[in-house]
């Protein structure tokens, strides 16, 4: 067993400083974060870690370097990254400065590599990168009602960007493990098999997932291996809200007043180069299941819509930034209204068409929002309201992205605690109106 300290760096904060901003334009800075890189080992001398330096100012030379203790099995996979050292696992599982030696990369709604905290900060902490994505067949099949737990076009759209996502990684010189079976199950085998030291992945909101992230954890948990949380899933983080989850208001009105003036995060910019998959385990990426695999079979409309040009939605994070893109000159390409100064953000057919996008996770609110800010030719309330006749350009929009993190923020709320004597939920806007 290795024992050599390892070095340690100063972790950058994972937190943004939050000012008020009253207007769209100036609410938002333009540049990204680009992630520090993993720190090199000194090839002669190692330093003692902080804690043991402030009792004695001390430092080991090291004549040689051990050989690794395991063997890459799969050297002709040019997506593996052999490892040249073994660290020892570090004590402290949020400390980036300690690099692990593999960190499982869980993907749920969260299909894409821009904006995505959980895999930007896996590349930052662990010296190689094992990226998963589950089809559990619990999802899928019969409800108690008869109805499809999935019906045959969300699954066909999820396929889409499961491929999309592991097209994307394959480009960064990682890839994508896919398997059919439950989470809680294939994550700790691949765990083992490939010796990871953490899953990193992105909270979710509803009850079944939560029960999810709870058996995960108990799984993990006689491993010792860390299941470390992010959240990606709204405009405004909930760690930035004014308000304990449990005090949310349980109405839309009182919750826009609250975050009026919140600071919306930066967006994370997507890393042109992963890390390489683990050299231990030989894992195998897998297939990526058909309809037919899952349970599902394609009926004849969705031949037809798939034959059509216009007819279907095609997933995965690459369509979404086109659209997007091609949404967002539409926006500012359309004649000003009414001899306002306001540009139409109807689009094309009246909608932005992107909720898709946005729920499976190919594209993240943060992201729709800075690109759409580009267009907006006038500065905009984040937390404006619909005027009479209805609401358009960015106003419109805001309005629409604040309602998503409502309910999700609310479906937070009442399935991470239990609600005895809950108030209802409502949706009348009270006071804000």
């Amino acid at each position: 067993m290795d024992t050599k300290p390892q070095p340690q760096d100063t972790p950058n904060p994972e937190d943004q400083p939050t000012l008020p901003f009253t207007s769209l334009t100036l609410s938002l800075p333009t540049h990204f974060i680009t992630p520090t890189k993993t720190p090199q080992f000194p090839p002669k001398l190692v330093k003692i870690p902080n804690q043991i330096t402030s009792l004695c100012n001390l430092t080991l030379c090291s004549a040689t370097l051990t050989k690794p203790l395991f063997k890459s099995t799969v050297s002709a996979n040019p997506l593996q990254n052999p490892l040249s050292l073994n660290p020892r696992r570090p004590s402290d599982p949020s400390n980036a400065a300690a690099a692990r030696r593999t960190t499982v990369v869980w993907f749920r709604n969260d299909l894409r590599v821009h904006d995505n905290e959980s895999l930007s900060s896996a590349n930052n902490d662990s010296m190689s990168v094992l990226p998963v994505y589950c089809f559990d067949p619990r999802d899928y099949g019969k409800s108690s009602s008869g109805f499809d737990k999935t019906g045959p076009y969300r699954a066909s759209f999820l396929i889409e960007s499961v491929a999309n996502l592991r097209k994307n990684l394959q480009a960064r010189g990682s890839d994508l493990v896919v398997r059919v079976g439950r989470p809680e199950t294939v994550i700790t085998e691949l765990v083992k098999s490939a010796g990871a030291e953490a899953v990193y992945t992105h909270r979710e909101v509803s009850h079944d997932e939560v029960k999810g992230e709870e058996r995960i954890e108990m799984m993990l948990k006689d491993e010792g291996v860390d299941v470390k949380y992010f959240w990606g899933s709204t405009l405004y983080h909930v760690d930035d809200l004014p308000f304990k989850l449990e005090d949310m208001p349980t109405n839309y009105g009182g919750f826009r007043e609250k975050v009026k003036g919140l600071k919306i995060r930066k967006t994370i910019q997507a890393l042109d180069q992963l890390r390489g998959l683990p050299a231990a385990g030989d894992v195998e990426a897998g297939e990526i299941p058909s309809l037919v695999d899952l349970g599902l079979n394609p009926t004849a409309t969705m031949n037809q819509a798939k034959a059509s040009e216009n007819g279907s939605l095609v997933g995965g994070e690459t369509e979404a930034l086109e659209r997007l893109k091609r949404f967002a000159s539409e926006c500012k390409s359309q004649p000003a209204k009414d001899g306002s100064n306001d540009s139409s953000m109807y689009g094309a057919k009246f909608s932005c068409k992107i909720s898709p996008w946005l729920a499976m996770g190919c594209l993240s609110p943060r992201s729709m929002f800075d690109e759409l800010k580009k267009s907006a030719s006038r500065t905009i309330p984040a937390s404006s309201n619909r005027k009479d006749g209805g609401d358009s350009g960015m106003n419109w929009l805001m309005y629409e992205l604040l309602w998503r993190d409502f309910f999700r923020f609310i479906t937070k709320k009442y399935s991470s605690a239990k609600q005895n004597n809950a108030a209802p939920v409502t949706a009348c806007t009270g006071a804000a109106a």
